[in-house]
């Protein structure tokens, strides 16, 4: 008895598994990118914010490179992929996040922009142009050049974790 809800269950789940694969996306890795889209392109991020950070564009181009190679079976292509990325870094800023009774800031915060560009030829409909923005605190004391890499790396990770989230995800 229990070998056949066993097979019954297997039959369904088989059932389940063949019908969300023939949708016309990728659904085990939680992105609904339609099957035709089988490459990708990312054009350099260029740093047209008033402060320059200077790994921050290759930092932002090659994460965003390598968020997609990881996480779709997407091919990578050097121009006019199916999903064609492109933009630029538009704000580069520190500012002060927090103050003490005296108006001294406790807390200083880096916040990155970027313009991000995606082009879906076979689909209009997922093609989008959007600022995407993020941010983190530090502590005042420190010296901003000290932590400046580790924070440009951290805002990043959470940029294209952003565009990775809008592009293939519909988020």
């Amino acid at each position: 008895m229990k070998s056949k809800a066993s097979a019954s269950l297997m039959g369904m789940l088989i059932g389940a598994v063949v019908m969300l694969s023939s949708c016309g996306f990728y659904s085990f890795s939680g992105t609904s990118i339609p099957l035709e889209v089988k490459t990708f392109s990312v054009s350099f991020f260029e740093n047209n914010a008033s402060i320059n950070s200077p790994l921050l564009s290759q930092t932002l181009t090659e994460g965003l490179k390598q968020k997609f190679i990881s996480e779709t079976n997407m091919s990578i292509t050097e121009k006019e992929g199916d999903f064609d990325f492109s933009g630029e870094i538009t704000n580069f800023t520190v500012s002060p996040a927090s103050a003490q009774s005296s108006d001294v800031a406790t807390l200083n915060r880096l916040t990155i922009v970027a313009n991000v560009k995606l082009v879906c030829k076979s689909d209009p409909k997922l093609s989008f142009e959007q600022s995407f923005s993020n941010f983190k605190d530090f502590d005042a004391t420190q010296d901003f050049n000290a932590v400046e890499n580790e924070l440009v790396e951290e805002i990043s990770d959470m940029l294209i974790q952003s565009i990775f989230n809008k592009a293939a995800i519909n988020w």
